[in-house]
């Protein structure tokens, strides 16, 4: 039995998944953050690159094998823009943070993406392309979707989200 959740902090690049990931270690102490971009270069689990869209390929199945006994376990925060490889019976609580468009659109170019890429990425959010991969993997009570807009929500949202956890524990002990 998991004494701790696993959480995943998903969307778009640009709505602050990092921030919030970064806010949350520390309000979640006891809690790893794995930031899945580092994870695949540390384990190289990469599966090639996207030189159209500048952007490296992951081995997902690779990354679920390698993740799995941490999840089982639990206590992780999982900090990547994929949220539907992780299995279903591991995962406690999906974020799916959402950014108005004109606030992602300034992100995305001080990223200095590819224009494929802060294109496809621009459309993702305003298709809800990660919340509708989020509900079609989760079932509804783990998926929360947040706006992610200014610092204020950050903080607001990443209060909410200890909150939940230190629930979980307490339903769970």
């Amino acid at each position: 039995m998991r004494t701790h959740p696993n959480i995943v902090i998903t969307g778009t690049p640009g709505t602050g998944k990092s921030t919030h990931c970064t806010a949350l270690a520390k309000l979640l102490p006891d809690m790893e953050i794995i930031a899945i971009n580092d994870f695949v270069k540390e384990h190289k689990l990469e599966d090639g690159f996207d030189e159209e869209r500048q952007s490296t390929m992951v081995d997902e199945d690779k990354l679920v094998d390698l993740l799995e006994p941490r999840l089982k376990k639990g206590g992780v925060v999982i900090d990547w823009h994929v949220c539907d490889v992780f299995p279903e019976d591991v995962i406690d609580l999906v974020v799916v943070l959402r950014t108005a468009t004109n606030r992602l659109y300034d992100r995305l170019k001080k990223r200095g993406y590819s224009d494929k890429k802060f294109e496809d990425n621009m459309d993702a959010e305003i298709m809800d392309v990660i919340l509708q991969d989020a509900k079609d993997a989760y079932e509804p009570e783990v998926l929360i979707e947040l706006t992610s807009d200014t610092d204020a929500d950050v903080d607001s949202n990443c209060e909410r989200i200890a909150a939940w956890a230190e629930q979980w524990r307490k339903d769970n002990a």
